[in-house]
C-alpha cells in the first residue's frame, strides 16, 4: 500500500502516497490511511499537516492508484492532520 497514489475523483484531486496507516488493533481492522501534506516553498519551510482518509472514503483500489469519493472540505485534527468526511 506504501506505493499506491490516492486520486479524490469528486474534485480530480491528486492527495499524494500512502505513507502510513491508522489501524485499530483490537480488532484488527484498517481504519484510515494517511498521506503526508504538500511541502511548503520547495520543501524548505516543512511541510503542510497530514491528510487523514477514513476507509469507508475508499471506493476503489488499484495495482498503483486508490480511489477515494470525499465530499466537502477538510478540517483539522488537534493531531494537526486533516480529516475528509
Amino acid at each position: 500500500m506504501r506505493y499506491k497514489e490516492i486520486v479524490n475523483i469528486t474534485s480530480g484531486q491528486r492527495l499524494g502516497y500512502v505513507s502510513d496507516a491508522e489501524v485499530e488493533l483490537s480488532s484488527g481492522t484498517l481504519k484510515a490511511l494517511i498521506v503526508p501534506g504538500p511541502a511548503r516553498f520547495f520543501g524548505l519551510f516543512g511541510r503542510e499537516p497530514d491528510y487523514l482518509v477514513p476507509m469507508d472514503c475508499v471506493t476503489r483500489m488499484g495495482r498503483d492508484i486508490i480511489l477515494v469519493e470525499i465530499q466537502g472540505d477538510c478540517r483539522r485534527e488537534k493531531k494537526n492532520r486533516r480529516i475528509y468526511r
